[in-house]
């Protein structure tokens, strides 16, 4: 008698549940536990610390890295290790120099998108020859978003001033340079290219395949859109694809595909998460076409008031508040304030206190700090 053969498919990708998506992201963010890695090695392993405003990257870190001083990151920025430029989603994050003569190429199709936008107020002008005229006055000397306006006006008086300074941006990979960013000090913005700033040339364009193991890295498992979602390009399948056999692949509840490194930090999703203090526009929340992994989605509205983004706060990985710190120099004191937008127990209340009272005394110099819980926005 035949023996019967059963003819199986593939086996489906393992399904992974919300939690063991928030783990495996903590883990790869850092976030978990903090680390002994250096800032610079940080900045470079997370592809970038989003930095419209200057204080968040140290607040990043400070969330991230064991022992972390934001003179470490400060320093990087006085010697042009790292540095604040426009990259992704059109937004400045502070790189490592490498990144910002590679991954800024890399994006240069979003600033094209992005320009194509503000075309309408460009009548007349020669985009190459606005590049030239830029660049000129620059790489000159550093000069501010107003005198570049002006300079541009001059050339094509007929054009409006904001697209003229955005076909700039976009077309130049501008660098603040110091003092702004500094830890501690204060400048206004001004701006020269990557190439001068860092003393050499920017490396020709890369195929996306080496930063989609990056973004993995940082940020998996993931999907493509995800990833889209993250650098605001498009048309990433085909970089997928390639790398697919060196991958591994998942499911999450909807069953939307997700690549991962096979060798990358998957923790069980009941691995303790312990609370983390976030600065304003965290790449954690910011990162992912599904932000369920991080935000639970009863409360993806509440971290915005306008344009402007709260601090948030994470209990048991996921987002559960958000916060302010208020500091007077003169009286040196400093207080925290956290906002949780559901009950804490007992002792998550106790671990967000001793991680507000950290970050107080990481991030201020002041000899009376206070943690407390209340309103920070209606």
């Amino acid at each position: 008698m035949a023996s019967q053969q059963t003819n199986q498919g593939p086996a489906s990708p393992a399904v992974l549940s919300p939690r063991a998506l928030n783990r495996a992201t903590l883990a790869r963010q850092l976030l978990l536990r903090r680390t002994a890695m250096s800032a610079k090695d940080a900045v470079g392993h997370l592809v970038g610390l989003q930095a419209q405003n200057t204080k968040p990257p140290y607040y990043q870190l400070a969330a991230r890295l064991d022992g972390f001083d934001p003179e470490e990151l400060s320093g990087l920025m006085a010697s042009r290790e790292v540095a604040r430029i426009v990259t992704l989603r059109s937004t400045i994050h502070t790189h490592t120099s490498d990144d910002c003569l590679t991954l800024r190429p890399l994006v240069q199709g979003a600033r094209d998108r992005e320009l194509g936008l503000f075309r309408k107020g460009l009548p007349g002008v020669d985009l190459e020859r606005l590049a030239r005229t830029a660049r000129a006055f620059v790489e000159e000397s550093p000069r501010t978003p107003k005198e570049i306006r002006e300079l541009l006006l001059k050339e094509w008086p007929e054009a409006e001033p904001l697209a003229l300074g955005v076909a700039a941006r976009c077309l130049l990979p501008l660098v603040q340079v110091t003092p702004r960013g500094l830890w501690g000090q204060s400048g206004q913005v001004a701006l020269t290219t990557a190439e001068q700033w860092f003393g050499r040339a920017a490396e020709p364009v890369p195929a996306p395949d080496a930063t989609v193991l990056r973004y993995l890295a940082a940020f998996g498992p993931a999907s493509v859109k995800d990833m889209q979602t993250w650098c605001r390009l498009t048309r990433l399948r085909e970089a997928f694809e390639r790398l697919r056999p060196r991958l591994v692949t998942f499911q999450d509840v909807r069953g939307v595909e997700l690549f991962d490194l096979p060798d990358a930090p998957r923790p069980d999703e009941d691995t303790p998460a312990p609370p983390r203090f976030l600065p304003e526009f965290d790449n954690l929340l910011l990162s992912h076409a599904d932000r369920t992994r991080v935000v639970p989605a009863e409360y993806k509205e509440r971290t915005w008031k306008g344009n402007q983004s709260h601090r948030t706060f994470l209990v048991d990985g996921f987002l559960a508040g958000i916060w302010r710190l208020e500091e007077s120099d003169r009286e040196s004191t400093a207080t925290l304030t956290a906002q949780p937008f559901g009950p804490l127990g007992r002792e998550q209340r106790a671990a967000l206190v001793a991680e507000g009272e950290y970050v107080l005394a990481t991030m201020t110099r002041a000899t009376t700090r206070d943690v407390r819980f209340g309103t920070v926005s209606a």
